[in-house]
Order: C-alpha cells, then sequence, then structure tokens
C-alpha cells in the first residue's frame, strides 16, 4: 500500500520539476505560464484545483451524515458555477492581456486602465489571508488520510505534502502546478470510479444498495430537516444558496488563474467543455460514494464522517489499490493547495510589497514562506475541513464576485465604492457565519447580495470634485 502511494506521489513530483524545461524565468511565466496552456490542461487543471480534498473529504463526509438531500450541493455548485462562467470568464482573460498584470488583485485593480493601488492591496490581503486558511484546510485533508491509512501522526500528510508543493512549485510555478493538476485529475477520476464500482458491487448492485438506503430513516429524503423555511419553499431556498457557492468560483483566485493563463481567449469554450464534462462526472461519483459509504459504515457518530472515504477503501480494496485511493486523495488536496499557495505569493510579491519583485529566485522564496505559514496553520488547525473550506471559499466570493461581476458588465465602480462592496459584503458572510445560519442558507448568498447591492444603491453624498458611480 505505502509502495503504490510513493510510486503515484513520485510521478507527480516528477512531472510536476519536469515543468523546468519550459520555464522561462519570469514573473509573467511564474504566475501565468506566460499565457500558454492548451484548453485542455486548463479544463482538467481547474476541476483538480476546484475539486479538492473539500471533494474527497469534506462532501463525501457531508454525504454520508446528511443523505440525498446532500445532491443539492452538487447540483446548486455546478449550475451556479457554469452561469457565472458565461458572463466571466472570457472577459477576465481578455482583461488578463489588456491589463498586462499576472495577479486577481491587480486585474481587477487596473481593471478599465486604473490604477487603484488600495484596491489592489486590500484585494490582496483579504486573498493572502483566506488562502491561507484554505491552503491549511487541504493539508489537514491529506494528513487526515494517511493518518487512517498508514496510522501516521496527522503532521505527517500536512508535512509531506508541503515538500511535495515547495518541490515542484519552486521548479516551474504555475505550469507546474497546471501540468501535476491535470495528472492528478486522471488519478482521482480513475480511483473514485474503482472504488464505486467495487463498493456497489459487494453491495449486490444498484437496486440493493437503493433498498438498503431506504432502510435507514431520512436517509433518501429530498430535503434536509434544517431548512430556513419549511416544505418546498425552504427545499427551493436551500438549492438557490447553493447556486450561489458555485456562482462563488468567480472569486477563488486559485480557481480564476488557470482560465487566465489560456493561449487564447478564443479557445474558452474548448476549456469550458473540458472542465463541466470532468467535473460533473467526478462530483456525481463523490456524491455516490458518500451515500454508499453509510450502508458500509454505519450510524453518524461512531467516527469522524469525513474519515468515511479511506475507512472505506480499507474495508472494500486490496493494499495496491487502496494505495491509489490514498494517492487520489492526496492529489486531490495537493492541486488546490499548490494552486493556493502560488496564489498568495503573487498577492505579496505582485501586490501588497512596495517594490514590486521580479526576481524569479525571491518569487520562489516567498512561496516556501507561504508554505510554511500554511503548514502552521494545518497543524494548530481545529476545524473540520468541510467547515475551513467553506468559510474561505464564502469569504473570498463574497469579498471579489460582486466586483467581478459588475466590471464583467461594463460597470466603471471608483476605488471607494470598490472598497466599499467588497468590506461590506465580507462582513455580511462573517456575520452570517457567525450567528450559525450558515447551516440552513450558504453564508456566500447574502454575502455577494450585499456587495452588488453596495454598487446599485444611490450615492448618499458626492465629494467636491469627485463623482462616484
Amino acid at each position: 500500500m505505502i509502495i503504490s502511494f510513493l510510486c503515484f506521489m513520485a510521478l507527480f513530483v516528477a512531472i510536476g520539476v519536469s515543468s523546468l524545461l519550459k520555464s522561462k524565468n519570469t514573473k509573467e511565466d511564474y504566475y501565468l505560464a506566460s499565457g500558454s496552456i492548451s484548453p485542455g490542461l486548463v479544463g482538467l487543471s481547474a476541476v483538480a484545483t476546484n475539486n479538492s480534498g473539500y471533494m474527497f473529504i469534506g462532501v463525501i463526509g457531508y454525504t454520508y451524515a446528511t443523505g440525498l438531500a446532500s445532491i443539492w450541493l452538487m447540483l446548486g455548485w455546478i449550475a451556479g458555477d457554469f452561469l457565472a462562467s458565461t458572463l466571466v470568464h472570457s472577459r477576465l482573460r481578455d482583461a488578463t492581456e489588456r491589463t498586462g498584470q499576472v495577479s486577481y488583485a491587480g486585474i481587477l485593480s487596473h481593471w478599465h486602465g486604473e490604477r487603484y493601488k488600495l484596491l489592489q492591496r486590500a484585494i490582496a490581503l483579504i486573498s493572502l489571508l483566506f488562502l491561507l486558511a484554505y491552503a491549511s484546510a487541504q493539508l489537514v485533508a491529506g494528513s487526515k488520510a494517511l493518518h487512517v491509512l498508514f496510522d501516521w501522526p496527522l503532521w505527517a500528510g500536512a508535512v509531506l505534502g508541503s515538500v511535495m508543493v515547495v518541490l515542484y512549485c519552486f521548479a516551474g510555478g504555475i505550469r507546474a502546478s497546471i501540468w501535476t493538476d491535470a495528472a492528478q485529475s486522471v488519478v482521482m477520476i480513475f480511483s473514485m470510479g474503482l472504488l464505486l464500482v467495487v463498493a456497489i458491487g459487494e453491495l449486490g448492485g444498484i437496486s440493493n444498495a437503493i433498498d438498503q438506503m431506504s432502510a435507514i430513516d431520512g436517509f433518501l429524503d429530498w430535503f434536509p430537516k434544517d431548512l430556513a423555511l419549511p416544505g418546498l419553499a425552504g427545499g427551493i431556498l436551500f438549492a438557490v444558496s447553493w447556486m450561489f457557492a458555485g456562482l462563488s468560483v468567480i472569486g477563488q483566485p486559485h480557481v480564476m488563474v488557470r482560465f487566465m493563463a489560456l493561449n487564447d481567449a478564443d479557445k474558452m469554450r474548448q476549456a469550458r467543455f473540458w472542465y463541466y464534462n470532468w467535473y460533473l462526472l467526478f462530483y456525481s461519483m463523490a456524491t455516490g460514494i458518500g451515500l454508499l459509504s453509510r450502508l458500509y459504515l454505519g450510524d453518524v457518530g461512531t467516527f469522524d464522517a469525513e474519515l468515511a472515504l479511506p475507512s472505506m477503501a480499507l474495508q472494500l480494496l486490496s493494499p495496491t489499490l487502496v494505495g491509489l485511493i490514498l494517492a487520489g486523495i492526496f492529489a486531490a488536496t495537493m492541486s488546490t493547495a499548490d494552486s493556493l499557495i502560488l496564489s498568495c505569493s503573487a498577492s505579496l510579491t505582485h501586490d501588497l510589497l512596495p517594490h514590486k519583485i521580479e526576481s524569479t529566485h525571491l518569487l520562489k522564496g516567498a512561496t516556501v514562506l507561504i508554505t510554511l505559514a500554511a503548514l502552521v496553520w494545518a497543524l494548530l488547525n481545529s476545524q473540520s475541513v468541510f467547515s475551513l473550506v467553506i468559510m474561505a471559499w464564502s469569504g473570498l466570493a463574497s469579498a471579489f464576485a460582486p466586483l467581478l461581476i459588475v466590471l464583467c458588465l461594463g460597470k466603471k465602480p471608483s476605488q471607494n465604492r470598490s472598497l466599499y462592496a467588497m468590506f461590506i459584503g465580507l462582513s455580511f458572510a462573517l456575520l452570517w457565519r457567525y450567528m450559525g445560519w450558515h447551516a440552513a442558507i450558504y453564508e456566500g448568498m447574502p454575502g455577494i447580495i450585499a456587495g452588488l447591492l453596495v454598487f446599485y444603491m444611490p450615492v448618499p453624498f458626492k465629494k467636491k470634485g469627485i463623482v462616484s458611480n
């Protein structure tokens, strides 16, 4: 099992390090691969980055505990993601080329030719904080899997993941990340599909599995019990709120940078084809395994729900194939962790520091420091992977999605209004989570709506010489 796992990990590292052969030793190449990535690689990389430890550990654990009602996360998430992409992806790629910026914050703050330095630094600071939290969650997810399968201490997986990220990010930056993401996407799909087929076969087929699930009280109910409103209205509100979770992808710098690196803006439709087909297949299999895991692992409360996948693999598969499953889990966490860390590095070196760094040696040094910070956070973390990821996801979306939407619609907001919208949207999301309302309605929904309202509400006052729009 260990040999199988380590062989796949060595393969991923080798793919990442080989990207050094294509490296041009420039900032644009380190953070955007010089805008040279093909549609297929963009799509597969974005899927791997999006479908991280959250999917292998968080979603499967949530489905194990919740049942069929978790399907609304999948349907809402993918629908919201698709709707947002029709407006944003191509326009963001065009703005990347037009502005000449290499970071998400740089593009949003220079969209119409402005030089909103305060906005750029504010976006970068929020990105740095939430992306670090997100990266730590990925390291925790990998650690949990290793802990179950190898009985390694929880810190071991986080350290191993950090070393891997540093190796191939140090070698080729975003290109190394994208190349390894594509390979990891294949392993993720194969490992998930393998476990799904074996699990159904052991239960005697799909019909027998459904019969056994039906015997669990409430497990196949269409909506969860803790809805904000009773009945169908509450169910619709629940599903719509998770559409906002999917729409939130446009506020995630580490995912959007994949589309920013596309080699031709006219090929965005091809990239989206790869992305959504792979995404739908992967999410469907993850939900299926989450449902089946309840039959194999028993009632909720007997163990950590986020360990459902590795525990189920141990029951059903040979040691070699368990190593493959673990490689899939670890690949998912690393494909997101490296992307998050590179985005943090871009925020620090391109947006926050007073003098922009151009030396690739210093850029790589910043990446190492960011990785160490994420590792420390992971070792001190006490939250679940699902909770930490959703908090980071909703915070970034509430801060940035409203601004990106109005920019793509052709609006030219002032720097002050952009800052107000960003902080009000973020505050609403954090308050919603603090009050505990996120169990019924995803907190990004009120956060994004609040941010959008700031852009469209009347201006209460006008400073001399300044017209705020």
